[in-house]
């Protein structure tokens, strides 16, 4: 049996799971509503505040989308009662970010400057301190689409090994290489 698969999912107060027949789950929450459609490899029994996902047959499928589909239904609830927050740092001379309501503009030393769109579902912010590196906060309720954003943005400059300049996310520890020494006493 899965490891994820089998631990069941506790539903805080406030937060409303509705399942149909078709395994499509609604999950409403102070923060918003998410939903998403399961296919029939699993069969979702909600009791009281609590919810377990059993699988239909031991297939290596059925098995492979136990802990998936556990794991997807934990994040929309974690996502309508708590919520979702990625941190992305900027670093490197003169490297910018700004947030202008859903549009993020850029600059990274490319020649030009970066306008990239963000979707409606989550919040964006950026921060700029004097003396401290730019910061990319972003916050949303669906866990995947908040990571897939957060990566295409890190995507478009990644951090270096030498100096570590590029886009980051705020504790990544980066492996660092070490630059070239001179020859020392020909």
């Amino acid at each position: 049996m899965s490891r994820i698969g089998k631990l069941p999912i506790n539903i805080p107060a406030g937060v409303e799971v509705t399942v149909s027949d078709d395994n499509n789950v609604t999950v409403k929450g102070k923060l918003g509503v998410l939903t998403q459609q399961f296919g029939p490899e699993v069969t979702i029994n909600q009791q009281n505040s609590e919810i377990t996902l059993e699988r239909v047959s031991d297939s290596k499928e059925h098995k492979a989308k136990h802990g998936l589909y556990r794991s997807l239904l934990n994040n929309m609830v974690i996502g309508v009662s708590e919520g979702f927050a990625v941190v992305q740092e900027l670093v490197g001379v003169g490297y910018k970010a700004e947030a202008k309501g859903q549009l993020l503009e850029l600059a990274l030393g490319y020649s030009h400057t970066i306008f990239f769109e963000i979707p409606k579902e989550i919040n964006i912010e950026t921060v700029t301190e004097r003396g401290k590196n730019p910061l990319i906060k972003m916050s949303s309720i669906d866990k995947q689409l908040l990571g897939q954003v957060a990566a295409k943005i890190r995507s478009l400059r990644k951090p270096e090994p030498y100096k570590g300049k590029g886009i980051k996310f705020q504790n990544e520890v980066l492996r660092r290489k070490a630059g070239k020494t001179a020859a020392k006493g020909k």
